[in-house]
């Protein structure tokens, strides 16, 4: 596999096992973020806006987090209250 250089937005996914690897992988190319997986087995994830940020953190954390961490999580997303919009 020959491995291009990604541009200078990507950053390499490290500490992450392989198999949770190609897991996130899939799952970045489903969100439509642009994602390398070269021979040596690294991730390179092209980051153009802070939308893929957050969506690269949240498919990471999903992979790496306990469960009573990702259940702390939800808990504090079902409390946040979005304002609503003035009309």
């Amino acid at each position: 596999m020959m491995f291009i250089t990604p541009s200078p937005d990507a950053l390499q996914v490290g500490t992450i096992s392989r198999s949770d690897r190609w897991l996130l992988y899939r799952r970045l190319q489903e969100l439509k973020i642009s994602c390398w997986c070269p021979a040596d087995g690294s991730l390179w994830v092209e980051v153009n806006h802070c939308l893929d940020a957050v969506l690269l953190r949240s498919a990471v954390q999903q992979l790496v987090a306990s469960r009573p961490e990702l259940v702390n999580w939800l808990e504090r997303c079902w409390e946040t209250q979005v304002p609503s919009p003035s009309h």
